[in-house]
């Protein structure tokens, strides 16, 4: 029994390193210390500039908007400050026309560790009832367009629910997805038991949150939580080609297909239906639903207008 409860031990010590490093005093740093030369050159300047993330263009004439945290000495941990330019840098390329898709990373060894503990170590119970603690967090499924989560390293607790607020996840082969909330004496509250259970299905998600144990990319992949797994060092560039993919498509009906699909983990099937139904008809009173088809007759590549 003694080696079962050290073995245990280690086990949560493992687990807990990336989420006490978060809590640790990082120097509040401008972003222009964190960012090399050259990669600062790549900022785009016309969505802002902010502390905790970096904001570029990619793809064929910047057709998709790539965020990537960086606080990088607490992996990525999500601060609240974090999560105010993530809203700010996501609102502003979901404005930019230019725009199709966005993709949300971190570095190579986290995507996000979890919530930042630090912040939420002395919090009450009434500071979080009438504060609407994590709250706010859902912004991320407010997009019109679509997000899609680069997944390398830890994805844990308050990341890997960040993960599922995205439309996509890719992984890297060395990702791990997890929920160890209950390790520190808490329960997921940005989504965790709820998405994760919708994704995973009833009994794999009440083993991830019930044990606080991770799992790796391919088994993510397997239960259906991720679409693909690559190896990390090209899982951004694919996931910019995914990107690039969306944007060959009108961006007004790409919307349309994202609220079509999101409402089907909101309404009864009944419902989602006529709901599908709705959309689909109301395609035909949109430019682009002509141009598509004309062109598909045609046998030419379709010229959309977003319109």
């Amino acid at each position: 029994m003694a080696s079962i409860t050290r073995a245990r031990i280690m086990q949560i010590s493992r687990m807990l390193r990336p989420a006490v490093q978060s809590h640790q005093n990082v120097p509040q740093v401008r972003i222009k210390a964190l960012v090399s030369p050259v990669a600062s050159r790549y900022m785009s300047s016309d969505v802002g500039s902010y502390e905790h993330v970096l904001v570029e263009k990619r793809g064929d004439g910047g057709c998709v908007g790539l965020i990537t945290l960086n606080r990088p000495k607490a992996l990525n941990a999500l601060c609240d400050a974090l999560m105010k330019d993530l809203s700010g840098a996501l609102a502003a390329l979901d404005a930019d026309p230019k725009v199709a898709a966005i993709v949300l990373t971190g570095s190579e060894k986290a995507f996000a560790a979890g919530a930042d503990i630090k912040e939420m170590q002395n919090k009450k119970f009434v500071d979080c009832f009438l504060g609407g603690f994590l709250e706010g967090w859902n912004f991320i499924t407010k997009m019109k367009k679509p997000v899609i989560a680069a997944v390398n390293g830890y994805a844990l607790g308050g990341g890997c629910e960040v993960a599922m607020m995205c439309d996509i996840i890719l992984a890297g082969e060395k990702a791990k997805f997890g929920q160890p909330e209950i390790i520190i004496g808490t329960i997921p509250g940005a989504g965790g038991t709820q998405r994760l259970a919708k994704a995973i299905g009833k009994s794999r998600a009440m083993q991830m949150c019930l044990t606080g144990d991770p799992i790796g990319a391919q088994q993510a992949s397997d239960w259906g939580l991720v679409s693909s797994v690559h190896p990390p060092d090209q899982l951004v560039n694919e996931a910019i080609k995914l990107g690039e993919r969306i944007a060959t498509h009108s961006k007004l009906i790409v919307a349309m297909a994202k609220e079509s699909v999101n409402n089907s983990f909101e309404l009864p099937l009944s419902e989602g239906l006529h709901f599908e139904k709705r959309l689909f008809h109301s395609t035909f009173a949109t430019d682009d639903r002509s141009e598509g088809m004309t062109a598909f007759v045609e046998k030419r590549k379709p010229n959309f207008t977003d319109s």
